[in-house]
């Protein structure tokens, strides 16, 4: 993994404002990517430009000698997408990676399933599909006119292959579907040079998970289900972030990596 480096290669980070795809963001720019570093956070209205969160990952990168700008577009949307996506063509003329790392939220939306409602269920699943979509479209029709491929890696959820009695039927839907979507634009995509990849992560040590792994007694019997006894850090998907966006994986396309401690081996 030390050997691995982006020299002269464009990445896009979505989400990477904070948690995960700020990690994401810096470990690419650290081994020489330019890096196009999406969030709303702090943006004025969606439409594109800066943002507060993006800019801070920014700023953390060029002090550390690396390329990037801050994009503060909504991806839930084709006009943001394609503004985010042309930033990076004007400002380097390529894109070569896409990290799609938008999504979450599940914890704010848990219903029975059989009166989950529909407002809710879109919320997620635009948060945590269609942004992926919209975001792979744009990105792949840049990679494709450029003809030099490149890596699509979305972040997905164990979730996706495993139910939970607690509420989380829009989450699940979203994340299953974000599995099938992988291997079904890895297929259609393969002629191109362009490799589509998800890393599927149980619980990870953020912000954003901070409020769900303070509750009395879950942190507990969430661990006790993990057979490596811990739930996973940041630090622990970069490995698997350098292995899909480099020519490590060259040949490797439409898996999805379960990055869980080992909790599936024992379902």
């Amino acid at each position: 993994m030390a050997d691995i480096r982006f020299d002269g290669k464009v990445a896009i980070v979505t989400g990477a404002g904070g948690g995960l795809g700020r990690e994401h963001a810096l470990e690419l720019a650290r081994r020489g990517a330019k890096v196009v570093v999406n969030d709303l956070g702090g943006a004025v209205d969606g439409s594109g430009g800066s943002s507060e969160a993006a800019a801070k990952v920014v700023a953390e990168i060029k002090a550390a000698g690396g390329e990037a700008i801050a994009n503060g577009s909504s991806v839930t949307d084709d006009a943001g997408v394609a503004l985010m996506v042309k930033q990076a063509m004007d400002a380097w003329g390529r894109v070569d990676i896409l990290v799609n790392g938008i999504g979450g939220g599940a914890g704010t939306a848990l219903y029975p399933a059989e009166e989950y409602p529909k407002p809710e269920w879109d919320r997620i699943l635009d948060l945590n599909l269609t942004t992926a979509l919209l975001v792979s479209q744009a990105a792949a029709r840049a990679m494709i006119a450029g003809g030099r491929g490149g890596s699509v890696l979305n972040i997905s959820s164990v979730r996706g292959q495993l139910g939970i009695d607690a509420g989380y039927a829009a989450y699940v839907a979203a994340k299953g579907a974000m599995d099938a979507l992988t291997r079904q634009h890895a297929t259609e995509w393969a002629k191109h040079g362009i490799r589509v990849n998800a890393i599927s992560p149980t619980f990870v040590r953020t912000e954003q998970a901070a409020s769900l792994l303070a509750q009395p007694g879950f942190y507990d019997n969430l661990v006790s289900r993990i057979p490596l006894r811990r739930i996973a850090d940041p630090d622990d998907l970069v490995g698997a972030l350098l292995f899909f966006c480099s020519d490590a994986s060259s040949f490797v396309t439409g898996q999805i990596l379960t990055l869980d401690g080992g909790l599936t081996a024992t379902q």
